[in-house]
């Protein structure tokens, strides 16, 4: 299974980039918008998730590993392919992708082409348990998760937890929770 490649960009279109490795190969790997903005140089390493199916193989490349988690964490649902996954991935941060599970914010993913009502309530719905494990604590949607963790570690029901954080004006966890017991008491 491949899970990285890093080479030299030898062409570059809206989804997808090419790649020529050391070793002289070349290699289509589709991108989301947001990666193909990030690729500046012609040198470049990307996280990869490699799909094989009966009658393609493709590889999907990352510069961000959280967009990768979002993105392998979408194909795992029932109805979302890699091209409806990449998207979501292309419209929403992965910052914004956690905001939006956390809010339980339909609009967000319907903001995404390809992706109706009904779909968007499916994700919401399938990934309710999910919480995204981002690398950048610092991010606001990271600090809504810790105190999202937090205030369910004390017992209040997820629920009402989503309901009072969307109110809550605080940038850091500490703020949050502090402001989220205050609503909630």
């Amino acid at each position: 299974m491949i899970v990285g490649i890093e080479g030299k960009v030898v062409k570059k279109e809206v989804t997808f980039v090419h790649i020529k490795t050391s070793s002289g190969l070349t290699y289509k790997v589709f991108v989301s918008l947001s990666c193909l903005g990030k690729i500046s140089s012609d040198a470049i390493a990307l996280h990869v998730t490699q799909i094989i199916r009966e009658d393609q193989h493709s590889l999907y490349g990352f510069i961000d590993e959280n967009e990768k988690k979002v993105f392998d964490t979408l194909i795992k649902l029932n109805g979302i392919g890699p091209s409806t996954a990449l998207a979501v991935c292309s419209t929403l941060s992965p910052d914004d992708f956690a905001g939006a599970l956390l809010s339980q914010n339909i609009q967000a993913f319907q903001k995404v082409p390809g992706i109706g009502p009904k779909s968007a309530k499916r994700i919401l719905v399938e990934l309710s348990d999910f919480s995204l494990q981002l690398h950048n604590e610092e991010s606001a949607s990271g600090s809504l998760l810790e105190a999202s963790m937090a205030l369910e570690s004390l017992g209040f029901k997820k629920e009402m937890i989503k309901k009072v954080l969307s109110t809550c004006q605080g940038n850091d966890t500490q703020t949050l929770i502090k402001e989220a017991l205050r609503k909630l008491s």
